[in-house]
């Protein structure tokens, strides 16, 4: 496919992009569903795909009950039980050798601690594991990439020094099952222009259903895209500010999308992909098909 000369820059930019939320709602796959899709989706290994399995804390049981002796997963393990599970979870886990944990995904509002504080027992139980922190409210985007980057009284735009900050990155959710789940495109832009000055590296969930903007007749929510979140990240990295990150969240046509995107040079995209490490979908078919529609992606399957 053409890409205006540019197909390996455009492969970069969508690599390991999509991580497996097939748990999740919308869809909601049973356990079985779920890891039958995603042993399908490994035999594929579509470059868009993450091949990591997203699978709650409180669903790790039913989930090692489910594999069989030839089956292997990435995890990505969601903290659903706050702290006090995490340690039996992260055991579980390491005396399986069908299960490698990839990362552990954080929501902060199920531990009754500040942030730092929080952040701080974290670490403590998960040592060196790469971990994202998904903050309780936008308000707490702040306080929270203050404490994953190592100094929670540091000033905002202060990066710390080599090695301070233990493989912690912030976790951003970008919609749900009610209105107030779904961020104004002001507060996810704002959020991006904090993490990515410190040096912070940021995953998103939830509501990412579509390439582009759009508004949702059936549910009433607009939704964020996930090419915007692509664009707006590398806004953010170029130095845009809070207004054009914002305004890469508000774009709705997706050929000014994937020009712009298309348009970035092979660093541009290297730096942006550090910046946005991937996010999780229910659907692991739709990201690639709207992309390949796009002109984006050979839709390998």
């Amino acid at each position: 496919m053409d890409l205006g000369g540019r197909p390996q820059v455009t492969s970069r930019l969508l690599a390991g992009l999509v991580d497996d939320a097939g748990l999740f709602p919308p869809t909601a796959l049973d356990m079985a569903g779920a890891l039958r899709r995603h042993t399908a989706d490994q035999a594929a290994a579509h470059p868009m795909l993450s091949h990591r399995f997203l699978c709650p804390a409180s669903r790790l049981g039913e989930l090692r009950g489910r594999l069989n002796g030839a089956q292997r997963l990435r995890l990505g393990l969601i903290a659903d039980t706050g702290l006090d599970g995490l340690p039996d979870a992260l055991k579980e886990i390491d005396v399986d050798p069908r299960l490698e944990l990839a990362h552990v995904e954080v929501p902060l509002a199920a531990i009754p601690h500040e942030p730092a504080a929080a952040i701080t027992e974290t670490r403590q139980i998960i040592g060196d594991a790469q971990a994202f922190y998904e903050p309780a409210s936008y308000d707490l985007v702040p306080e929270t990439v203050r404490a994953v980057n190592g100094d929670p009284n540091a000033e905002d735009g202060a990066k710390p020094e080599d090695g301070a900050r233990p493989g912690g990155g912030l976790k951003l959710r970008c919609g749900g099952v009610r209105p107030e789940l779904f961020p104004s495109p002001a507060e996810l832009a704002n959020a991006l222009v904090t993490a990515v000055a410190v040096g912070v590296p940021v995953k998103a969930t939830a509501g990412l259903h579509e390439a582009v903007r759009h508004h949702d007749p059936a549910t009433g929510f607009t939704h964020h895209g996930y090419l915007n979140l692509l664009l707006a990240t590398a806004e953010a990295v170029a130095g845009a500010g809070a207004y054009g990150v914002r305004s890469a969240l508000e774009i709705t046509e997706a050929a000014v999308l994937t020009a712009r995107l298309t348009a970035l040079n092979a660093e541009a995209v290297a730096e942006l992909r550090r910046a946005f490490v991937s996010y999780g979908s229910c659907s692991t078919s739709t990201p690639i098909d709207q992309a390949r529609d796009l002109g984006l992606e050979e839709g390998r399957r």
